[in-house]
């Protein structure tokens, strides 16, 4: 028998290996049985972010937010999403929401970081992906954000130290 979370972990395998437009059925298909549950919101929205839908993928997760303020998740993927649309005042209010319900994010101050480091503001990005790093001294991500932050502020010692312990990882599998 289909259950809401039967097809929640479907779509969200489905979702993790690049086939969102698959998944949005079940995720839909879940949510009639269960529209008051915030996770699947969530993950109906990613599903529609990777799959392009993007007003559509805010839509659901603002309703996920709505079902559960502090859902961390819902906060980042709307940063996300207003970062891709280069909408950077919303999407810094949305990363520091999300870094407000869970600050030992690694992912989320890198994002952060990102975005700041796009906006020239490389002192606030360096911050950001020093708190990162700090979180996870493994972030490949972060580490190689961290080392250009670096030579932007010219910082070359730190850069080149950065640099190193990036040859020391192995390259982060996309």
């Amino acid at each position: 028998m289909e259950t809401a979370a039967s097809l929640n972990d479907s779509g969200i395998a489905l979702t993790e290996a690049n086939r969102p437009i698959d998944a949005i059925p079940l995720f839909r298909k879940a949510l009639i049985m269960e529209p008051g549950n915030p996770l699947l919101w969530l993950n109906l929205g990613i599903a529609q972010h990777r799959s392009g839908e993007l007003d559509s993928a805010e839509d659901s997760l603002e309703r996920c937010r709505a079902l559960d303020e502090d859902n961390a998740e819902a906060w980042g993927a709307l940063g996300l999403l207003h970062y891709e649309r280069e909408q950077y005042e919303e999407a810094e209010f949305f990363y520091n929401g999300a870094l407000e319900r869970n600050a030992s994010s690694s992912s989320l101050w890198n994002n952060l970081g990102v975005l700041y480091f796009t906006e020239g503001a490389y002192g606030e990005a360096r911050d950001c992906f020093e708190r990162a790093v700090t979180i996870d001294p493994n972030y490949w991500d972060a580490l190689y954000n961290l080392k250009d932050a670096c030579a932007e502020l010219g910082d070359g010692r730190a850069a080149s130290e950065f640099e190193r312990r990036l040859r020391e990882l192995p390259p982060p599998r996309r």
